[in-house]
């Protein structure tokens, strides 16, 4: 009869735990556009976002600097052990559908004792021993253990989207920061062109000083454009430093100067950068992934909280020896054993187990608007990075043609000077027109290449790399040595 009656308890224990408590998790609903905005066309299947970041950027030196990046970078090795936190917690999580099982030992001796309590022996010394090993279960009857294992899940699948989103921003911020160095060096060669310059218009000056046909009012306005010109040239020079040891920081490495192969103007743009479906960013983007795994951890809790008012339903096991006095331990009548079925739960919480649910269901809807706005900054990323393309083209179009003008102008203005048909102040007020708009334009091929890193970063390039995909290009296998005897 106490086996039916145990056979009984398991299988109703069984039965019961099919029942699962709280919400069933469903990805909050938010409407993707049919297109970008400032997408040329119809939306098309291909995006930028499924090449590898080393097809995109082809530049060898900076190739190389990702690669070390990527094996390095401090911020990537902490997003790193993150994701091994959440997977112990995870595995950690996990272990509850298993019954724990344990053992006492214990062992005493003195008079009229039994394992340390008071006992009756006749004024007698004996000795007690007892080895007990026990089991214990907790039937997951309302889903709260898998609830708990659905959150940690959760979790660990976010840290590993925010890992993925730390590798892609660390291949954006190495491609955008050298680009920027690049940039620099352009700037500086820019200033170290018109110093030459004004140091030609300085030397007509001051010869024609020295035959008397100028005075020094030119030659000292000559000199203090020089001078001004000449003035930016350590700055940019440190500029330059600052933003090579920036870079190296990124490489996680002490600072240093950083290797160049090509010039900003070197650095090859892509043709069409197709942005593909908006649809396909829920998809892909790693902080948008990331953001719905905190919906569904939250999703969980809720799960969690309501199955926090019905009671826990455990089994425990005991199967031991114990003996007193200690002769009698291998007597088959010290045997100890015992199976139970235990359930607990609350009655009364002065409602903070309804609190505890409330607070989880609005911890929920945090998430939930978290992950909508996130969707939302996606779209926007991407929309902003194609107009600023588009439009960035026409800026570069005017800007080539503002400084071809004032080149052509500052050698008309000179030839006039030499020739006595204008004055000294229409060569430098030229020049120094001119200096500005090599600049603006300098920036704006600057820009130009950047907003293909920003629009790969924001369509969450790569997406389609595994973890060790990203450290770069597979080896060429290399081919078979030549046979020595043929």
């Amino acid at each position: 009869m106490p086996r039916i009656r145990l056979g009984v308890v398991l299988a109703s224990v069984c039965l019961l735990s099919g029942c699962l408590v709280g919400p069933r998790y469903q990805r909050p609903v938010v409407t993707a556009p049919p297109v970008f905005r400032g997408q040329e066309g119809e939306a098309q299947k291909a995006s930028i976002a499924d090449l590898p970041w080393w097809e995109i950027f082809q530049d060898e030196a900076l190739r190389g600097l990702i690669k070390t990046a990527i094996a390095n970078n401090n911020d990537l090795r902490i997003a790193a052990a993150r994701v091994e936190q959440a997977r112990q917690f995870a595995r950690q999580a996990r272990s509850d559908y298993f019954p724990g099982v344990g053992y006492e030992v214990g062992a005493s001796g003195g008079k009229n004792e039994s394992l340390g309590a008071p006992a009756l022996s006749g004024g007698k010394t004996q000795g007690t021993v007892a080895a007990v090993l026990g089991a214990s279960w907790e039937a997951d009857v309302w889903g709260r253990i898998r609830r708990s294992n659905e959150y940690a899940l959760a979790r660990y699948l976010g840290t590993e989207q925010g890992r993925r989103g730390v590798l892609l921003s660390l291949v954006s911020g190495v491609a955008q920061a050298y680009l920027e160095l690049l940039e620099l060096d352009l700037r500086l060669e820019i200033a170290h062109r018109n110093v030459n310059s004004f140091q030609g218009s300085l030397k007509i000056f001051e010869e024609r000083l020295n035959a008397g046909t100028a005075s020094r009012l030119e030659t000292a306005r000559a000199q203090a454009a020089l001078a001004t010109t000449a003035a930016a040239i350590p700055e940019l020079e440190r500029r330059i430093a600052i933003q090579e040891n920036q870079i190296r920081i990124l490489l996680g490495s002490a600072p240093g100067p950083i290797p160049r192969q090509r010039t900003l103007l070197e650095q090859t743009l892509p043709p069409e950068v197709p942005a593909g479906l908006p649809s396909s960013l829920l998809e892909r983007r790693p902080d948008v992934l990331e953001a719905e795994a905190a919906v569904h951890a939250a999703n969980a809790q809720v799960g969690i909280a309501a199955a926090a008012v019905f009671p826990k339903i455990g089994l425990t096991a005991l199967f031991g020896r114990i003996s007193s006095p200690l002769a009698d331990l291998t007597a088959g009548r010290m045997s100890l054993w015992s199976v139970a079925a235990t359930a607990a739960g609350p009655i009364w919480e002065g409602g903070g187990i309804r609190a505890q649910k409330r607070q989880a269901v609005a911890v929920w809807e945090q998430a939930r608007i978290g992950y909508e706005q996130t969707v939302l900054g996606a779209f926007r990323d991407v929309s902003n990075a194609l107009i600023t393309r588009e439009k960035l083209e026409g800026v570069r179009a005017r800007q080539v043609e503002a400084v071809k003008a004032y080149q052509d102008a500052v050698e008309v203005s000179l030839k006039r000077y030499a020739a006595g048909k204008s004055g000294y102040f229409e060569v430098l007020e030229v020049q120094q027109q001119l200096v500005p708009a090599e600049n603006a334009l300098a920036q704006t091929e600057l820009d130009r290449r950047l907003v293909i890193v920003q629009l790969y970063q924001a369509l969450g390039g790569g997406w389609n790399l595994s973890n060790p995909g990203w450290s770069g290009p597979p080896a060429a296998p290399q081919p078979p040595p030549p046979n020595p005897n043929p």
